[in-house]
């Protein structure tokens, strides 16, 4: 949401958390459970696992969901979940990724591309738009946590490789592979995030004027509502006014 935000990568929007609050918890809790069927259903073992836990408490999941989740992961009758990337376009040209995670790709695949269709986009190929992203690392802290120089001293410390402060709070960025060291150093600096996860981060932007971004909304809550999408993402900047207007 660059130019109306720092934190210029739309994952979730505050104002459907409450509508969503009962699909949110399913997804984060179908994250753990192909965590540690993967690997290792203790989370000090399993890194992805570990992270997953952190998302779901810092979305407020309770603890007994995410119990049942690992536990279902050891079960025989756990599903097989195949993880999937689409590539795409909203309006005016803005780039779309929606990551999944499907127990039938046929299904998946063809429910993504009419939702692109039916809402003024066009599913890419892979590769299409990744070129516009960046895999990062994102810890998120709330203003409470210190002022811009103690986070920022921190995030150094921790092998960060930005942190970027505002009257709201602390977004600090790693490498992808080092999301899970550097969130285990800053919790023991800083306490327990408010989210802790990889994101794809623009490197590139695509400005839209407030009819577009009234089509990408109406796109990305169609996506979102998909219950085999995990995450969207999307490039898409626009200014105050626009935002203020929606």
């Amino acid at each position: 949401m660059a130019g109306h935000s720092k934190w210029a990568n739309i994952q979730h929007r505050k104002g459907r958390q409450d509508k969503l609050r009962s699909k949110l918890f399913s997804k984060l809790a179908k994250e753990i459970t192909v965590a540690a069927k993967m690997g290792d259903p203790d989370p000090d073992k399993n890194p992805r696992l570990r992270l997953a836990v952190k998302e779901a408490k810092s979305q407020s999941v309770p603890k007994d969901v995410i119990e049942r989740a690992i536990k279902k992961s050891m079960g025989g009758d756990a599903e097989n979940y195949d993880e999937i990337r689409y590539e795409g376009y909203g309006p005016n040209g803005v780039a779309v990724i929606v990551e999944t995670m499907t127990d039938n790709k046929n299904r998946t695949a063809s429910t993504v591309r009419s939702t692109f269709s039916k809402n003024g986009g066009n599913l890419g190929e892979t590769g299409s738009v990744g070129f516009m992203f960046d895999r990062k690392g994102e810890v998120i802290y709330g203003a409470d946590a210190g002022d811009a120089d103690t986070v920022m001293e921190a995030a150094i410390d921790a092998g960060a490789e930005d942190c970027e402060s505002d009257e709201n709070g602390h977004r600090i960025t790693c490498a992808d592979t080092d999301l899970n060291d550097v969130s285990t150093a800053l919790e023991t600096a800083l306490g327990e995030s408010e989210s802790t996860k990889l994101i794809w981060q623009p490197n590139i932007t695509t400005e839209l004027d407030l009819e577009n971004m009234q089509k990408l909304m109406k796109l990305l809550d169609a996506l979102e509502d998909d219950d085999d999408v995990q995450r969207v993402t999307t490039n898409f900047e626009a200014s105050d006014e626009v935002m203020a207007q929606l």
